[in-house]
């Protein structure tokens, strides 16, 4: 005894650890999750939603899982401590969690650490602290909804006997998006257009700007410096007709060419920040031409060797540490590109900043060495890693932008040139485009014409979304999070709803077909806005700011119940291979239930009220009509009015889901003033209840602990 064990997530970490704490540590690998959800109850869902309550049953995720646990309930037997170092992000900490339980562990430490260097472990090892419940309860939270979504949602596919497999929460939402796109290029209808261009012997080309009633000769102005590509002039503006296109080669020809404007400045460009997950995914599909999932596979093993930190980061920030030493390593090798003072880079608002960006743990390490130690792939990717790190610690590129107008008759004409005159970080990380170097020339000096020309040209649709770029889209429309980018991607190639295709992603027939008929039988979950408002609830749980279970249950209870019935419809009256046929079948029905019958409200159009809906039952109850009551932000039932439409004064009431003990009908919630204080009570919501003996003690009163009854007592 005596010894202490630590429990990481990937085998491939266990030597590199092993070093680093010598001897009196055992190390030992969870192979990721040991527990999932069961798959029994109802929709084999292995949880039971009950009221604000979530009820999860968990097994050994398959029979490695087993082995795994029980080989770690023998190691936790032969020391005193046991240290939890999974990964340092929700699902980390989640696997960390399920340990503990399948483990039995009382006493059990976490240590998080973002490299795997001795300096980051040691320190990590010093400093344990207990688990962060918040965070299990995000990822335990992602794991119930996504399965919710995923086991009660897919069956809906299943009736169009098309082969689809599955939807689910983020896959579906992201399919969409790769859909949407195939859709507008399937509607693109190409259009002609020209673009006229002057050679001048001066030696440059300009091109169309417009005439004199259109263009000013000041405009337009141009905001060089927030340019992306530092552009220079390609095409002249679009002509529409080859007819115009000829006449303004003519106007070109008959008149002389003066310079009437000559622009000269110099701007600079920011150093790029550092690496996330979604920006690295995005610069080694481009540079790289790697794939998502396989930039994260060698990732993986750069940072188990300690030679990366961490690879699942929404966050730009650098460490003080790192940012000193590359500061000296560009002061020994670099000096001119030290700045005044430490580059700083803004992450997203929803980045958790406790993480670093993704950086090289150690700057001076050779490459010769590193280039025998690795395969070309995580070479290639680490280098990539390196460049982009010292990168965002260097000084702004200067560039110096020119610009030349030139008028002939009432045409102007135009160039742009561009030339880097200090490279800063461009030395390291090259995003600008190439010199382009005008001619120098006083304005009003006159040009000789060397040619007038026209090149026809037609309009492209939208591209395809390559693989990183999604991952961008993904990233920018907050579906998904670092951790879920690639494997989303990977599911919808597995699931054949995409493929490949000159390096873009296309959508499959059945992928259109699917996303089809999601649209219309559950179009809230496709939504990128809906979606990303889901993750920020998440975001939220992780914080310690939102019930897990209420926020499960009352999604459940409120959106999604009502939703899969409106989708359930859609299905059985939709024929199969015909999912056209299922368009304006679905009754608008809202997400409020009708205080009587409980059936789903419909939504009446109206554009005498605020929301411009107001609800109504359609399932044969008398005057159950609902109003939006911003004041209270819930429907609620109309005041009763007079045959001359004035209010009789009757306050609204709130149908609650508590039921009468005398009657299946609801108890309705009675809002009153005494002696000036607001004072609520509990009915029964039938109003012929009111003349009823039996129904006269139905009357609950607001207490400290609850509802309470004189006749009925508490309320459970």
């Amino acid at each position: 005894m005596g010894k202490r064990l630590l429990i990481v997530e990937s085998p491939g970490k266990t030597k590199k650890l092993s070093q680093i704490l010598g001897s009196e540590w055992i190390v030992k690998a969870s192979m990721g999750h040991v527990r999932e959800l069961a798959s029994d109850g109802i929709d084999s869902l292995g949880f039971d939603l009950e009221g604000n309550s979530v009820h999860c049953r968990y097994v050994a995720r398959g029979d490695r899982a087993k082995e795994t646990i029980q080989q770690l309930q023998s190691a936790v037997k032969q020391v005193e401590t046991v240290v939890l170092a999974t990964d340092p992000d929700r699902e980390g900490e989640t696997i960390a969690w399920h340990l503990q339980q399948a483990l039995k562990l009382k006493k059990a430490q976490r240590v998080i650490y973002t490299e795997i260097t001795p300096a980051a472990v040691q320190a990590a090892i010093a400093q344990p602290r207990m688990l962060d419940q918040n965070l299990v309860n995000s990822g335990l939270c992602r794991a119930v909804l996504d399965k919710l979504v995923g086991f009660r949602g897919s069956p809906l596919l299943w009736s169009l006997n098309n082969g689809a497999k599955s939807m689910g929460r983020v896959q579906s939402a992201t399919l969409h998006i790769v859909c949407r796109r195939e859709r507008q290029i399937q509607a693109f209808v190409p259009q002609d257009y020209w673009s006229v261009y002057v050679d001048y012997e001066e030696g440059y080309r300009a091109y169309y700007q417009g005439t004199l009633n259109a263009a000013e000769v000041d405009e337009p102005q141009h905001d060089d410096a927030a340019s992306s590509s530092d552009q220079q002039v390609t095409e002249s503006e679009q002509v529409l007709s080859e007819a115009e296109a000829n006449r303004l080669v003519q106007q070109a020809q008959q008149h002389p060419h003066r310079l009437v404007k000559v622009e000269g400045k110099t701007t600079t460009r920011k150093p790029p920040a550092p690496f996330t997950t979604s920006t690295l995914q995005q610069a080694a599909g481009s540079k790289l031409r790697y794939s998502p999932e396989h930039t994260m596979q060698i990732a993986q093993k750069l940072y188990e060797a300690g030679l990366i930190t961490y690879m699942r980061t929404d966050s730009v920030t650098l460490s003080p540490d790192f940012c000193t030493a590359a500061r000296r390593w560009l002061e020994a090798h670099d000096p001119v590109n030290v700045p005044k003072k430490v580059a700083q880079h803004r992450s997203s608002k929803n980045a958790q900043e406790a993480h670093e960006a993704i950086r090289p743990t150690d700057l001076t390490r050779p490459s010769v060495q590193l280039k025998a130690e690795l395969s070309a792939d995580e070479f290639s990717l680490y280098l990539l890693i390196w460049k982009r790190a010292v990168a965002s610690q260097c000084q702004a590129a200067r560039l110096r932008i020119t610009r030349l107008l030139t008028q002939s008759g009432l045409v102007f004409w135009q160039a742009r040139g561009q030339v880097v005159e200090f490279q800063g970080y461009s030395r390291y990380w090259n995003n600008l485009s190439t010199d382009s170097e005008l001619p120098v020339l006083q304005q009003g000096q006159l040009l000789q014409l060397q040619k007038a020309a026209h090149e026809q040209k037609q309009t492209s649709p939208p591209p395809r979304y390559s693989e990183p770029k999604l991952v961008q889209v993904m990233e920018r429309r907050g579906i998904g999070r670092p951790s879920t980018y690639a494997p989303t991607i990977q599911t919808l190639k597995q699931r054949q709803y995409v493929d490949t295709a000159q390096g873009h992603l296309e959508p499959t027939s059945l992928g259109l077909e699917v996303d089809q008929f999601l649209e219309h039988a559950l179009p809230d979950l496709l939504e990128a806005d809906f979606t990303a408002q889901m993750e920020l609830a998440l975001d939220q749980i992780a914080e310690g700011k939102e019930d897990w279970q209420q926020y499960i249950t009352t999604w459940n209870y409120d959106y999604f119940i009502p939703a899969l019935e409106r989708a359930k419809k859609l299905a059985v009256s939709q024929a199969p291979n015909s999912t056209a046929a299922l368009i304006g079948k679905a009754l608008a029905l809202s997400r409020t239930q009708c205080p009587q019958c409980r059936k789903y409200l419909a939504k009446i159009p109206s554009k005498k009220v605020k929301k411009k809906y107001f609800l109504k039952c359609i399932s044969g109850c008398e005057d159950v009509v609902l109003f939006w009551s911003d004041r209270q932000k819930q429907w609620e039932q109309s005041r009763a009015k007079t045959p001359d439409g004035k209010s009789t004064g009757r306050p609204p009431v709130t149908i609650t889901t508590l039921g009468c003990p005398v009657c299946p009908k609801p108890l309705e919630e009675y809002r009153y003033e005494k002696e000036g204080q607001p004072k609520s009570l509990l009915r029964c919501s039938d109003p012929n209840s009111r003349n009823d003996k039996q129904h006269k003690e139905v009357v609950y009163f607001k207490t400290q602990s609850g509802w309470w009854s004189p006749k009925y007592g508490e309320l459970p």
